[in-house]
């Protein structure tokens, strides 16, 4: 998941946090860096790493607190394999929750695991500007529509909301879990734009058009 500055923290800062040094990249908060991490840091960023080819800046973003990446990561994979719906639906929801939040970190590595999924850059593009007219079924759209009320807001969601999901076949287990994809999104993306991590440019598409597309926020180039 996250990066930081090239000077070192003073030391007042540093006392007491082992392992967080002199800062690394741009973002804006000092972290951890993969050759200073040790522990469940470490293990953290090497798995990480393993399916990433690297440790992305939304991952170290979280060591600024060293007990967060391990915590984080053992949340995130509790969601994800008790998670009722399928993969293609995790991806759906958190791409248009992404788009609402101007989380361009999101958008671009969300979108890129949709094309892997098989969706059309087409797609993409349609269900970005409005997912209603995108071609997606009526379960998709009820499924979208939930999410987007978590993501703007929570607190008009009604009864009604549930009854047309239970309507489509989604169970209780079902709507929680779009609820909880949706409102985790919330809770990442701010965190990631919060601390200045940017998508590095292996999440970055090789399509100059669909990739402006995809930087729905903070720019890809971190000033």
């Amino acid at each position: 998941m996250a990066g930081t500055l090239d000077s070192p923290a003073p030391p007042s800062y540093r006392q007491g946090i082992p392992g967080l040094g002199k800062a690394e990249g741009q973002m804006f908060l000092q972290t951890v860096a993969e050759e200073d991490a040790t522990g469940a840091i470490a293990e953290v960023y090497r798995k990480e790493k393993a399916g990433a080819g690297f440790v992305p800046e939304a991952a170290r973003c979280l060591s600024t607190r060293p007990d967060m990446p391990p915590l984080f990561d053992a949340f995130f994979d509790g969601i994800k394999a008790n998670f009722s719906l399928s993969g293609r639906e995790w991806c759906l929801i958190t791409f248009v929750a992404a788009a609402h939040l101007r989380s361009t970190y999101c958008s671009q590595v969300y979108s890129k695991r949709l094309l892997a999924l098989g969706e059309s850059k087409e797609t993409l593009l349609a269900i970005q500007r409005n997912y209603r007219t995108a071609g997606l079924s009526d379960k998709d759209m009820a499924m979208l529509a939930y999410a987007e009320k978590v993501t703007v807001a929570a607190d008009q969601v009604t009864h009604t909301d549930i009854d047309r999901l239970r309507a489509f076949g989604f169970t209780d287990r079902n709507i929680f879990d779009i609820a909880l994809c949706a409102a985790f999104r919330c809770m990442l993306s701010k965190l990631v734009d919060a601390t200045g991590a940017v998508p590095e440019p292996a999440f970055h598409d090789s399509d100059e058009a669909f990739r402006a597309a995809m930087t729905v926020g903070r720019s890809l180039v971190r000033a």
